[in-house]
C-alpha cells in the first residue's frame, strides 16, 4: 500500500486511535471515522475491482450513492466502507469483482 495518503485526518490528543487490517496491512487510525476514509488516510488507492474490466475502483462520493466503495469486511463481502464505521481489529479486503454476479453465472445457486 502507497505511503502517500489522499488525504489526512489531524491528529488529537482527543482522538482514539484503533487498529484495522487492510490487504494484511495494519492501519491505525481514529475511532469513529468510516471504513473508506480510514483506507483512504492509510494510503490505499484501490478498493475493489469492476466487474466488467477488472480496472480499479475507489470512493467517489462518500455518502453511500455511487458503490465504488464496496470491500469485503470480517469475510462479508459488497459492503460501502463510506457508510461503515471502523471498530478495532477490523479486517478489511479487496472486493474482486461481484461476487453474487459470478456464483450466479458458474451456475452455484443452480441444482
Amino acid at each position: 500500500m502507497p505511503t502517500d495518503a489522499l488525504f489526512s485526518i489531524p491528529k488529537s490528543p482527543d482522538v482514539r486511535l484503533i487498529t484495522i487490517t487492510f490487504e494484511d496491512a495494519k492501519i491505525m487510525v481514529p475511532e469513529g471515522i468510516s471504513v473508506a476514509a480510514a483506507l483512504l488516510t492509510g494510503g490505499a488507492r484501490s478498493f475493489r475491482s469492476s466487474i466488467v474490466s477488472d480496472a480499479p475502483r475507489a470512493p467517489y462520493c462518500m455518502m453511500g450513492v455511487c458503490f465504488e466503495c464496496l470491500v469485503e469486511i470480517d469475510g462479508m463481502p459488497a459492503r460501502q466502507s463510506c457508510l461503515i464505521p471502523v471498530r478495532e481489529g477490523m479486517q478489511i479486503k479487496r472486493q474482486q469483482g461481484a461476487p453474487a454476479l459470478c456464483d450466479a453465472a458458474m451456475g452455484d445457486d443452480h441444482d
